[in-house]
């Protein structure tokens, strides 16, 4: 038998956590030292095929996995078209390199299909479109997902204020109780993104998945996270529960 569904959050509710969320934003912008500049150049075509391959994988090894498909074929078209043990092969450095050479070309594939059989191109036309439109475009992608499809807009030189949710993001966020504790990733996105201000820029927005993430790296760890030298310790029940501060 299923358990009876939550109610809908009130108004008053979400309010209140929206103002928690701009608070803590404000608070980690001033720790980890906002505006961060933008870590990536690429089209967004680059940086799509650039999040594919970061797919669990650590920063390092995607960059360097990347970079070796770069110099190894003379643009998109090629890897498209390349034998897929070739890309398997350049790609060698990053998780599951078997699984993403075929996923990479399919994607090339569609987008080229997409295009009407023309050059895969730089996607630079997502720029033109809404935000949700751009996203629903490139989710209909194969092994693309809200993570991924946020990473190409933000990230990318079309700078569009789409947020990612990362594993540290989204961790920091459920125990500040942003998120429930049964949230996903993939959910997560719409209920983090819902908490923004609507008119905010595209650093704004790289400003706070910035901020969380880098909380998330340095302080608030999966296993034994510093609770005690926590800048947001009086906004986290998770927190103040660990250190037996909870009212």
């Amino acid at each position: 038998m299923k358990a009876p569904a939550a109610p809908p959050e009130t108004a008053e509710a979400f309010a209140a956590r929206q103002a928690k969320a701009l608070r803590v934003h404000a608070q980690l912008c001033a720790e980890y030292g906002a505006p961060f500049r933008f870590f990536s150049t690429k089209d967004p075509l680059s940086e799509l095929m650039s999040a594919l391959l970061s797919h669990r994988t650590k920063n390092a090894d995607s960059h360097r996995a990347y970079q070796e498909l770069r110099a190894t074929f003379a643009d998109w078209d090629a890897v498209r078209d390349a034998p897929t043990e070739a890309v398997q092969h350049a790609i060698r450095a990053c998780t599951w390199p078997e699984q993403k050479a075929p996923r990479l070309q399919a994607v090339l594939r569609e987008v080229s299909n997409r295009c009407d059989g023309g050059p895969c191109g730089d996607l630079r036309f997502l720029g033109e479109m809404g935000i949700p439109e751009a996203r629903t475009w490139l989710e209909t992608l194969p092994g693309v997902g809200p993570k991924t499809s946020a990473a190409t807009l933000l990230f990318s030189d079309l700078r569009r204020p789409a947020m990612p949710v990362d594993s540290h993001h989204h961790r920091v966020a459920q125990r500040l109780a942003l998120i429930g504790p049964k949230v996903d990733e993939k959910a997560a996105h719409v209920l983090l993104a819902n908490l923004l201000p609507p008119n905010w820029d595209a650093q704004q927005v790289y400003d706070h998945h910035e901020a969380l993430m880098f909380h998330g790296q340095k302080c608030c760890f999966y296993q034994s996270p510093a609770c005690a030298r926590c800048v947001v310790l009086a906004e986290c029940p998770f927190g103040q529960a660990r250190l037996g501060r909870a009212e």
